[in-house]
């Protein structure tokens, strides 16, 4: 299995990490933070991989996040494949995009809501486009954020607004497109060439509906994911496996489409 949407923080500051967004959010964190918390999950859950996915809130932190993913990915040994952050208020996105492709690592991740910045908003799109034009997968939150609840910055309406204007050919949208915004995304995300992820859904969906969506959505692009620490990896497995697939579509969502998203297998 592989879970496409992970976060950790460094050792030194995690704690700390932890405690502040718990606050925010008004959630508790299932693992400490921390790289070794997460593996410890991973086992707990029987994942194979996850997809580690950082969170730039100022264009400075670029470089310092880019080399902790360059060590993540070799210290962890495909184990943990961390992603870099980017954000789009970056005077250097070019160049900052080839230095991720340049080492190898698989995508970005973005955060509209942290970065200020709407999904659909020109330096959103240019940033886009250049990270597909290099092969690059981009992964954005999407819908509300439970520590930022206003305004949201990508919606399911936004969304489509990217994907009519940029076409990203790897473009992943987490928590199934929008979240709480499901309605929405049953309108104008299902049946688009536009990845879903099923982050942070467990208490949140109504199973007829989750049912519905990974029924419905373009095959082949429902991504099994997590969110951990703020979802259990564990319960996040038990929530595919008690959805009513046969083993090719589940053996497809729990790890075959994030593969080949990931150039894992052909």
């Amino acid at each position: 299995m592989i879970d496409f949407h992970t976060h950790t923080f460094p050792d030194k500051i995690a704690s700390k990490t932890i405690e502040a967004l718990e606050r925010v959010g008004s959630i508790k964190a299932t693992t400490d933070g921390t790289i070794s918390g997460l593996i410890h999950s991973m086992e707990q859950a029987g994942i194979d991989q996850s997809v580690h996915l950082p969170v730039l809130t100022k264009p400075e932190q670029f470089q310092t996040v880019f080399q902790e993913s360059i060590r993540i990915n070799e210290t962890y040994g495909g184990r943990i494949i961390a992603f870099a952050g980017v954000h789009p208020q970056s005077s250097n996105i070019y160049k900052e995009l080839k230095e991720v492709k340049s080492a190898g690592i698989k995508g970005i991740k973005i955060h509209p809501d942290y970065q200020k910045t709407m999904i659909d908003n020109p330096m959103m799109l240019r940033l886009i486009d250049i990270a597909s034009e290099l092969d690059l997968i981009i992964v954005t939150h999407g819908g509300i954020d439970i520590g930022l609840p206003n305004p949201v910055h990508c919606s399911p309406q936004k969304v489509r607004s990217v994907l009519d204007q940029v076409r990203p050919t790897k473009f992943v949208v987490a928590h199934l497109g929008g979240w709480k915004l499901w309605d929405e995304v049953e309108e104008l995300l299902l049946g688009q060439d536009v990845y879903l992820d099923t982050s942070f859904l467990k208490g949140y969906i109504q199973g007829k509906q989750l049912q519905r969506i990974v029924d419905q959505h373009t095959k082949n692009h429902i991504l099994f994911a997590s969110d951990s620490p703020w979802e259990s990896q564990k319960d996040s497995v038990e929530m595919i496996h008690q959805l009513d697939l046969d083993l090719e579509k589940r053996t497809e969502i729990l790890h075959d489409n994030a593969a080949k998203l990931l150039q894992l297998i052909g």
